[in-house]
C-alpha cells in the first residue's frame, strides 16, 4: 500500500471507552478490537487516504512512544488482509465520469462485502467489466439474472432461447412488456437489457440446446455459465458435463413454488452439480395419477428473486465477492423465509470421478 484508508463502507466506530468496531454491523463483515489507551483509534483516524505508509508509522510512534514501528506496520497489514483497508494511491479505474456515477452505488455494495485485500477502489468492477457470461434462458429466472448483470457491468452477455412472449409470462417476467407479445423472449431481452445499460455487449441467439455436445462447445468461448432454463428434464446435467470438461464456472437457479434455489460450482473445486443429487438410498416414491397443473406455480416475487439469487453467486465465482462457498445449492423458503444449504452426500459420483 502506498496510502491507506479505511474503506467509507468500513468506518470504524468505539464502543464504550475500550473497544473500536471496524467493518459496520453486518455479521461476518464487522470485528470489535480491544483498545485500552486509544492507540487502535488514533491509527485509524491516521488512515484517510492522505498519508502514506512511513507517515502513519512516524505519527504513531511519536503518539505512542511504547509501541514499535513494527507494532504499526502491523496493524496495518492486519487490517488490509482482514479487507478493511484500500490503497488510495492505486491507479485510476478505466472508467470515465459517466460509468462512475452508473457504478457508484453498487461499487460501495462490493466494496462493503468484499474481504479480500485489493490495491484499488474498483478493482471488483474491473473484473466485472473483462467477463463473458453466456447464459441459457430468458424465462422467469433468466429475465432476473440476466437484468441483474447487465446492471452489475458484465463485459458481455450472450443469451440463448427459442421462446416467444406469451400473455402468461408478462406477471413473472420481469423483462417483457404487452408489446413483446409473440417476439422472440431474446429479441425482446436484448432490446429492454440494452435500454438499462450501454456499457454491456448483449448478443442474442433464438435456440435451444439440444444435447450436451452442442453446449459443451458453446461454454468453451465463456467465463461463467448461467443455466437460466429447466427443459428439457436433463439440462442441468448436460450443463455439469460441459462445464466439467471445460472448467468452466456455472450457476443455475429455478424455484418449487415458494421454496427458491440457486447452485454455484467451480469445476474441480468441489463436488459437482451430479453430487448433490445423488443422495443415497431414496424412498420410493409414487407419483400421483390423477391430473396434475400443466405449468409451474410462480410470481413475480419466486422467478426475480432466483434470478437475482442466481446472478449473485453467477459473480461470486467471477469476482470473489461475497466469500459464500460454491460447489452447492442454497435454498430459500418464502413460507417461513428459512435458508438452507445443500452439500454434497455423494463421495462416489459418476460424472466428476
Amino acid at each position: 500500500m502506498r496510502r491507506p484508508c479505511v474503506k467509507p463502507e468500513h468506518l470504524p466506530f468505539r464502543i464504550g471507552e475500550d473497544k473500536v468496531q471496524i467493518g459496520g454491523t453486518v455479521l461476518d463483515i464487522a470485528g470489535a478490537i480491544k483498545d485500552p489507551d486509544g492507540w487502535w483509534w488514533a491509527l485509524l483516524l491516521l488512515l484517510d487516504g492522505k498519508r502514506t505508509v512511513d507517515q502513519v508509522v512516524a505519527a504513531m510512534v511519536h503518539r505512542f512512544p511504547a509501541y514499535e514501528a513494527a507494532d504499526v506496520r502491523t496493524a496495518l497489514r492486519t487490517l488490509y488482509r482482514e479487507g478493511h483497508l484500500y490503497d488510495a494511491g492505486a491507479p485510476e479505474p478505466r472508467l470515465d465520469p459517466r460509468q462512475r456515477e452508473y457504478y457508484s452505488r453498487s461499487q460501495s455494495a462490493w466494496r462493503w462485502m468484499d474481504r479480500t485485500p485489493r490495491r484499488g477502489f474498483w478493482e471488483v468492477q474491473d473484473v466485472l467489466r473483462e467477463a463473458a457470461v453466456l447464459q441459457i434462458g430468458v424465462g422467469g429466472v433468466g429475465c432476473g439474472s440476466a437484468l441483474a448483470l447487465t446492471l452489475s457491468g458484465i463485459g458481455s452477455l450472450h443469451l440463448m432461447d427459442p421462446d416467444v412472449v406469451e400473455l402468461s409470462n408478462l406477471a413473472r417476467q420481469c423483462l417483457y412488456t404487452y408489446r413483446d407479445i409473440k417476439a422472440p423472449k431474446v429479441v425482446a431481452a436484448t432490446r429492454h437489457l440494452r435500454a438499462h445499460n450501454e456499457d454491456v455487449e448483449i448478443t442474442a441467439e433464438q435456440a435451444a440446446i439440444e444435447g450436451p455436445e452442442q453446449l459443451r462447445r458453446l461454454v468453451n468461448d465463456y467465463d461463467l455459465l448461467v443455466m437460466a432454463a429447466d427443459a428439457p428434464k436433463q439440462i442441468r446435467d448436460w450443463a455439469n458435463g460441459a462445464c466439467l470438461a471445460t472448467g468452466t464456472p456455472w450457476v443455475y437457479g429455478g424455484y418449487h413454488g415458494p421454496m427458491l434455489m440457486a447452485g454455484a460450482y467451480r469445476p474441480g473445486s468441489g463436488p459437482c452439480y451430479r453430487c448433490t443429487k445423488a443422495a443415497p438410498d431414496e424412498v420410493e416414491i409414487t407419483e400421483w395419477p390423477g391430473e396434475v397443473p400443466p405449468f409451474q406455480a410462480a410470481s413475480p416475487v419466486t422467478s426475480a428473486s432466483a434470478g437475482f439469487a442466481v446472478a449473485h453467486l453467477a459473480m461470486r465465482l467471477l469476482t470473489g465477492v461475497p466469500s459464500l462457498p460454491h460447489n452447492r445449492e442454497y435454498r430459500l423458503n418464502l413460507v417461513n423465509w428459512r435458508s438452507e444449504i445443500l452439500p454434497a452426500p455423494s463421495a462416489s459420483c459418476p460424472a466428476c470421478l
